[in-house]
C-alpha cells in the first residue's frame, strides 16, 4: 500500500538512507535535504531531490524548523520524518508540521511535550502505576530543599535535566559536599542545552542494566511492544552497544516490563513508534523516560521479530491500525548492534572527524550495515560521530557474537579512527560474553586489557606477515600486511 505520494526526511546520514529505503520499497518518493558540508553526502544522492538547508551548524540547518517546512511545501511532500537526534523530539516541530497542513511522523506533539521533560513523565508513571526511583516529584529550586531530598533519599544521588537527553547535565554526587556545584552546574549546562534550567535529583544506581521495551502504537489505542533491548554498554551516558533480547530476561521479568510498558503508551495517550526506557538493578526496574522517536537501535528488534518498524511508522502516521496482534509477535534468535563511531577509543572517545580513504563493508549470513559514508567523504566535526551501524544476527546469542567477530574482522574504514577495535574487544571479553555488563562496563579495567590485548595481537600479527615477506613467501601476503598495517594505524 502506498501511504504517502512523497516523504521529506528531515534528517541526514545512515537513519536518512535506512528511513528512504523503506519509502522506495512502499512506492513513496523522498526528499533529503543536506547542509553545506552534506552536499556529496549519500543520502543526498539517494534520495529522488535534494534540497540546500543552510549552513554546517546545526541551528541554521538540520535545525532550522521553518526552512525545513518549506522545502516541505515547495518540494510538495506530504509528511515529514525527522529520523532521531535534531528535531526528531522537538514538540514545537511537531506542531508546526502540524499546523503547515503536514502529516508528522511520529507522536502527536502534545506529547512528545509531555514526555519530552522527565519531572512531568516520572509525574504520570507514579499515577499510572509504573516503577520510578526516588527522588523530587519537581524541579529543585532552593540548595536546602536539595540538600533535605537527598538526605532523605541517601547518597549517592544524581542531578538531572529535566529537559532533553543523552546525558547532558548529568550529575553524579556522592555526598552533600558535591551537590552545590552538581545543581549550579546542571542548571547552566540545562539552560544552554535545552533552554530549559530545571533539574531534579534522584536515587542513583551504581551498575544498573540498561534495558529498554519497544512499542507501537495506533489511532484507536491499540498498543503492542516488540520486546526488550538492552543497552548498559555506554560512554558518558550514551549508549555505544545494543542487543536483542536482553540476555538476563526471565520470563517473569519481561511480563512485568512490557506490561508496565504498554501502561507507559496508555497513559500518555502515545501513537507512532517509541522506546519506553529502564533502570534495572537487584531484581528490580524503574521507569526512565520515554524516547518519543524512532531509536538508533531499533535494527536488532526488527532483526529478532521481523517487523519494519519505519514502514510501522509510516502507516500509523497515514492512519492505519496496526495489522497484528500481540500473540503475532515472538522473538527468532538474538541480534547486537554496535556503533561505529569515527572515534579514538584510545584517547577518550575524542572525535576523529575526516576524509575516508577506503572503505569496505562486511556481509554474509546474519550482517547488516547501515552506512551513511563512502570513499572520499569527508565525515564533518559539526555532528554527531556515528558513521555506521554494525549488526549481527544468530540462531542464539553465542552465534550473534561469533557473527559480529567476524563482521567486525572485515570491516575496513581507513582514513579516521574508528571504534572498531574497541567492540572486537567486547566480543571477546568473558565478561560481555558472560552477559555480565552493566551503565559503567567501559570504565572497567578489564575491558581496557581486552583491548590493550586484542592490539597487542594485531602487532604480533603484523610482525608474523612482515617476517613473512622478508622470507619472499607469496605476494597476497603483502596485501593481508598493508591491510593490518593500515587498519593498526588508522582504526
Amino acid at each position: 500500500m502506498k501511504y504517502f505520494d512523497k516523504i521529506l526526511v528531515a534528517n541526514r546520514g545512515e537513519i536518512a538512507i535506512r528511513i528512504m529505503r523503506a519509502c522506495r520499497e512502499l512506492g513513496i518518493d523522498t526528499v533529503a535535504i543536506y547542509s553545506e558540508p552534506d552536499k556529496n553526502a549519500l543520502h543526498v544522492k539517494y534520495a529522488d531531490e535534494a534540497f540546500y538547508v543552510g549552513e554546517a551548524h546545526p541551528s541554521k540547518s538540520y535545525l532550522n524548523k521553518e526552512r525545513i517546512c518549506d522545502i516541505a511545501r515547495k518540494s510538495a511532500a506530504e509528511a515529514i520524518h525527522p529520523g532521531y537526534g535534531f528535531l526528531a523530539e522537538n514538540y514545537q516541530f511537531a506542531k508546526l508540521v502540524e499546523e503547515e497542513g503536514l502529516t508528522f511522523i511520529g507522536p502527536a506533539w502534545r506529547t512528545i511535550e509531555v514526555l519530552g521533560s522527565k519531572i512531568g513523565s516520572k509525574g504520570m508513571m507514579r499515577k499510572a502505576g509504573v516503577p520510578v526511583l526516588p527522588g523530587t516529584p519537581e524541579g529543585v529550586t532552593t540548595l536546602d530543599e536539595a540538600k533535605k531530598v537527598a538526605a532523605d533519599i541517601g547518597y549517592p544521588v544524581v542531578v538531572k535535566a529535566s529537559a532533553g537527553g543523552g546525558g547532558i547535565g548529568m550529575h553524579i554526587v556522592e555526598s552533600e559536599e558535591g551537590l552545590e556545584e552538581a545543581i549550579e552546574g546542571g542548571m547552566r549546562i540545562a539552560g544552554s542545552a535545552f533552554g530549559d534550567p530545571t533539574v531534579f535529583i534522584e536515587k542513583y544506581l551504581a551498575k544498573p542494566r540498561h534495558i529498554e521495551v519497544q512499542i507501537l502504537a495506533d489511532a484507536s489505542g491499540h498498543t503492542v511492544h516488540l520486546y526488550d533491548r538492552e543497552c548498559s554498554i555506554q560512554r558518558r551516558h550514551q549508549k555505544l552497544l545494543e542487543e536483542a533480547p536482553c540476555p538476563i530476561m526471565t520470563p517473569d521479568l519481561r511480563e512485568r516490563m512490557t506490561a508496565s510498558a504498554i501502561t507507559a503508551a496508555k497513559a500518555s495517550n502515545y501513537k507512532n513508534a517509541g522506546t519506553v526506557e529502564f533502570l534495572y538493578a537487584n531484581g528490580n526496574y524503574y521507569f526512565m523516560e520515554v524516547n518519543t522517536r524512532l531509536q538508533v537501535e531499533h535494527t536488532v528488534t526488527e532483526f529478532i521479530t521481523g517487523v519494519d518498524i519505519v514502514k510501522q511508522q509510516i502507516a500509523i502516521a497515514a492512519g492505519e491500525d496496526l495489522a497484528m496482534e500481540q500473540e503475532d509477535i515472538s522473538i527468532r534468535g538474538h541480534a547486537i548492534e554496535c556503533r561505529i563511531n569515527a572515534e579514538d577509543p584510545l584517547n577518550n572517545f575524542s572525535a576523529d572527524p575526516g576524509k575516508i580513504v577506503r572503505y569496505r563493508s562486511p556481509g554474509g549470513p546474519g550482517i547488516r550495515v547501515d552506512s551513511g559514508i563512502h570513499v572520499g567523504y569527508a565525515i564533518p566535526p559539526h555532528y554527531d560521530s556515528m558513521i555506521s551501524k554494525l549488526c549481527a544476527w544468530g540462531s542464539d546469542r553465542e552465534e550473534a557474537i561469533q557473527r559480529m567477530r567476524r563482521a567486525i574482522y572485515e570491516y575496513v574504514v581507513l582514513g579516521v579512527k574508528t571504534t572498531l577495535p574497541l567492540h572486537y574487544a567486547i566480543m571477546r571479553n568473558p565478561h560481555f560474553i558472560a552477559g555480565d555488563t552493566h551503565t559503567h562496563f567501559l570504565q572497567e579495567e578489564h575491558i581496557a586489557a581486552s583491548l590493550r590485548c586484542y592490539l597487542r595481537e594485531e602487532e604480533t600479527r603484523m610482525q608474523t606477515l612482515a617476517a613473512s615477506l622478508r622470507q619472499g613467501k607469496k605476494v597476497a601476503a603483502i596485501t593481508t600486511a598493508v591491510e593490518v598495517y593500515l587498519r593498526k594505524n588508522t582504526e
